[in-house]
């Protein structure tokens, strides 16, 4: 929680998403009214700041130069603490770091005195935690699939009803210890606290997607530049996660080596002409580019139809790759054929149709919801994991904090914020 500037009467919060491309930064106030509401989302926000900058120090979402990566987090805080006109003391950060781990598991509790109460439910959640983080990994995410007393279906909140057993199904995603302490560090050396993780995919598909689709049964495929992260939602829970460490670069990387162009110039050439499309015209669409290590103004020529032949086979391979991560998950039946594609790199012309075409299933590109009174300069798909942070932190729903004790964070600063909404109603 941060002071606020004199026009505006809510609570602030403070966004971090810190990606293999990019670092954005994100200051918004809620709200008791107002028409900034993302899809599926109860409270209103107003954007107060935006700040983003080109990530450096980081591979596939791990930090590998503290110092670049430091450099490159003030700087994108610091851009939208001056628009905002505030200074932030803590953030929610985004992680696709840690080879992230989605479990599903029931946890059990006999229930002393016949009532469940509170401390039964507490009891198995302790347990589950336990569970989730052995082996030395650190539990992210945390949320109740369902509830069964006595074995039977116990409804959304079983407090008050008798049983003499308690089962919570619960859904878990973990990391690898050592990556997030590093990027708990890198926000430290920012002179900034950690108000909460939030696992990208989670808030890249609250972005996305709206609560009808996500209760339908929805996959959120977010390809970023360095990370491709995965959600399935079913029955309006969140119910999978995975991560692969490709991503856009990827492609860029491709082209360069392709085209033997230095890589700044392929990352342009991707956004200008790439296309996992095929229309005759490419044929004859034929563009410019420099050749690496050749005198400055020495130039060489191609056409979109070749610079397609590059990219389709490494996304190809990535769908591939998806495919088979959604086949181990056991949930691809769960969350249904609706496949919402998200990021940067799904901008690519064509991306849709290519991905259907090898997934077998109805495909659309998404991102923050343009209605949501959002700047245009965000509301766009590569910004979804920053803006889907937004739902994430004042939902609440599942995510654990990042301070030692590891609390729900619902207990603690959410609270107070749901307490002020009541309040305003």
């Amino acid at each position: 929680m941060m002071r606020a500037p004199r026009n505006v009467s809510g609570p602030v919060l403070g966004l971090l998403d810190i990606g293999t491309s990019k670092v954005a930064c994100l200051i918004v106030a809620l709200e008791q009214r107002g028409p900034s509401i993302l899809a599926g989302m109860q409270t209103a926000f107003r954007v107060l700041g935006i700040g983003h900058q080109r990530s450096r120090g980081l591979k596939a979402g791990v930090i590998t130069d503290l110092a670049e990566a430091e450099a490159a987090v003030r700087a994108a805080v610091d851009q939208a603490e001056r628009m905002a006109g505030i200074t932030l003391e803590d953030v929610y950060v985004s992680v696709a770091c840690g080879r992230l781990k989605s479990e599903s598991f029931a946890a059990n509790a006999d229930v002393d005195g016949g009532i469940i109460a509170d401390r039964h439910i507490n009891r198995v959640l302790e347990g589950a935690r336990a569970y989730a983080e052995r082996d030395g990994r650190m539990l992210m995410h945390m949320n109740r699939v369902g509830y069964r007393l006595d074995g039977v279906p116990g409804g959304r909140d079983p407090r008050g009803l008798a049983a003499n057993k308690l089962t919570v199904d619960l859904h878990t995603v973990s990391a690898d210890d050592a990556p997030v302490r590093n990027l708990m560090l890198l926000i430290d050396r920012c002179y900034l606290g950690v108000a909460g993780l939030v696992v990208t995919p989670y808030a890249s598909a609250l972005a996305a997607t709206s609560a009808e689709e996500r209760r339908l049964g929805v996959t959120v495929i977010d390809i970023g530049g360095g990370v491709t992260s995965i959600a399935l939602f079913a029955d309006g829970r969140f119910v999978h996660a995975d991560a692969l460490p490709i991503g856009g670069q990827h492609l860029t990387f491709d082209i360069a080596r392709g085209l033997q162009t230095p890589l700044v110039e392929a990352e342009r050439i991707k956004a200008l002409y790439g296309t996992l499309s095929t229309a005759p015209s490419d044929g004859r669409e034929a563009f410019s580019f420099p050749l690496a290590g050749e005198e400055q103004g020495v130039l060489s020529q191609t056409t979109k139809a070749a610079l397609s032949e590059i990219l389709r086979p490494r996304m190809a391979s990535l769908v591939g790759l998806i495919d088979e991560r959604l086949e181990q998950s056991g949930m691809r039946n769960w969350a249904g054929d609706r496949v919402v594609l998200t990021g940067g790199t799904s901008q690519l012309v064509g991306c849709d149709g290519f991905v259907a075409n090898l997934l077998g299933a109805a495909v659309r590109v998404s991102g923050p919801d343009a209605a949501a009174a959002l700047p245009g300069s965000i509301a766009v798909p590569a910004f979804s994991t920053v803006v889907g942070l937004v739902a994430a932190a004042v939902a609440g729903d599942g995510l654990v904090d990042a301070r030692q004790e590891r609390d729900v964070l619902s207990q603690g600063y959410l609270r107070r914020v749901g307490t002020w909404l009541k309040e305003g109603f």
